[in-house]
């Protein structure tokens, strides 16, 4: 099933032409990109750092050569300490490119992918990747995490026209890599939910193809934690195929709404806070992901054991605050640069006393068809817990370095952080936020 909808994915996609996924696919990686990369007896650099290029990158030139094709000096960072998608670094690649007239094939993760994708971007030329780790979703999406100037920012570049992904290497990475692509992966479910809703008022129409890409193989790839966790090549398939539909999905949709809701937010802001910066390697998207994931499955289950078919509208729309209003509430909870990005997102999302009328009347008329297909969408929160464990994911805040109060604080902190519209805002926007997060954090929950 993969398969084809990968081979559906590649037919409506932005950038990328050609996916190739097995074990032992490394010795024909040179072959691959002789018949989908190569342009013009260009020759092609590597860029790998010690580490990917002891795993990956040295058969990936033995291939390139044995097919013949061009080579620049590959370029190879160091494998310690961990290296950062800086955009100095992205500098450094894309000189190298125009120095060389090179085309680049990313040799490696989440940070080596970026690194190529943003200067062969500002280029204007493609690249290809040969993932090293199935630890994250961005290998065939676009744009690039980067940080510059003290802040992350992601900056627009295309997805990569060929990845290669071989499963031998990807089931020898550290096991803390896979561990965070499966966190990656999970955060589709609730994902998953608040697409439904923000379709359900007309906010973001699901569109059925980019839906099918990332939701139809979901539940297979998260099926073998324990397979995982120990390495089994075999069980990789499917959590690769599935971070790779992701981004699919997302080129198809132009946009990351396919991909991601309010629980990637708490990942943003933690990452804003430089959480876990200091380490080496860094804390990962995965890891914090996953206990957004955890915390919005939480909170659905609170926000589902209630009946919104049977609230008072007018009693809804009498008690909806002013933009004004809202706009010192969003200041109160976010300081600064992050106040003025909660400010500017929320006010997309805003609706008048009478656009909230038509919302709420909207959902409460359709809750009796909606709320089966929420249930449907999500899992509860404490099996997602024990599946996360078993592969080796964070599942408690205090993994990540956060108390249980940082996790409940960053509810409200999430809700503004962007206009996407999401669970947080249909209970803000019905008087059930405050009360659904106490639940949460309440004795009997998940953490406590």
């Amino acid at each position: 099933m993969k398969k084809e909808s990968i081979a559906e994915g590649l037919t409506h996609a932005s950038d990328t032409r050609v996916i190739e996924v097995g074990r032992g696919i490394l010795p024909r990686s040179g072959e691959i990109l002789a018949q989908s990369l190569v342009q013009a007896e260009r020759p092609l650099l590597i860029v790998a750092d010690e580490r990917t290029w002891t795993a990956a990158g040295k058969a990936v030139a033995e291939s390139i050569a044995q097919a013949g094709l061009l080579q620049a000096e590959p370029l190879i960072f160091p494998g310690t300490p961990t290296l950062y998608a800086a955009y100095e670094h992205a500098e450094e690649v894309r000189e190298r490119l125009r120095e060389t007239d090179a085309l680049g094939v990313a040799v490696g993760s989440g940070t080596l992918n970026d690194l190529v994708k943003l200067a062969s971007g500002e280029l204007g030329q493609p690249y290809a990747v040969v993932g090293t780790a199935a630890s994250m979703d961005g290998y065939s999406g676009f744009g690039a995490p980067m940080s510059q100037g003290g802040i992350k920012i992601t900056m627009p570049c295309p997805a990569p026209a060929v990845v290669i992904f071989d499963l031998d290497v990807a089931a020898a990475a550290p096991k803390a890599m896979v561990a965070s692509g499966y966190g990656d992966l999970a955060a589709k479910i609730p994902a998953g939910a608040d697409w439904i809703l923000s379709d359900a008022i007309g906010l973001d129409p699901i569109d059925p193809l980019a839906w099918n890409l990332v939701q139809g193989g979901v539940s297979e790839a998260l099926s073998r934690p324990e397979a995982l966790a120990a390495g089994d090549p075999d069980a990789y398939e499917g959590l690769v195929k599935g971070l790779l539909l992701s981004g699919l999905a997302m080129q198809v949709y132009k946009g990351t709404r396919p991909a991601s809701g309010a629980e990637h937010y708490f990942s943003h802001l933690w990452e804003l806070d430089h959480l876990g910066a200091e380490l080496d390697p860094p804390l990962s998207h995965g890891f914090k992901v996953a206990i957004g994931t955890l915390a919005m499955t939480a909170f659905y289950e609170r926000f589902l054991q209630r009946d919104l078919a049977s609230i008072d509208v007018d009693a809804v729309v009498a008690a909806w605050p002013t933009w004004d209003e809202l706009e010192a509430d969003i200041r109160s909870k976010l300081t600064g640069a992050l106040a003025e990005k909660g400010v500017r997102e929320t006010r997309e999302k805003y609706v008048d006393a009478d656009g909230l009328r038509v919302r709420v009347q909207t959902l409460v008329d359709d809750w009796p068809s909606l709320r089966p297909r929420l249930e449907a969408q999500l899992v509860p929160a404490a099996t997602l817990q024990r599946s996360l464990a078993a592969a080796g994911t964070p599942t408690h805040p205090e993994q990540i370095g956060l108390t249980l109060a940082d996790l409940k604080a960053t509810f409200p902190r999430a809700m503004y952080y962007r206009s996407r519209y999401t669970v947080l805002d249909v209970s803000r926007e019905i008087g059930w936020f405050a009360e659904l997060v106490d639940e949460v954090f309440a004795p009997g929950g998940l953490w406590t």
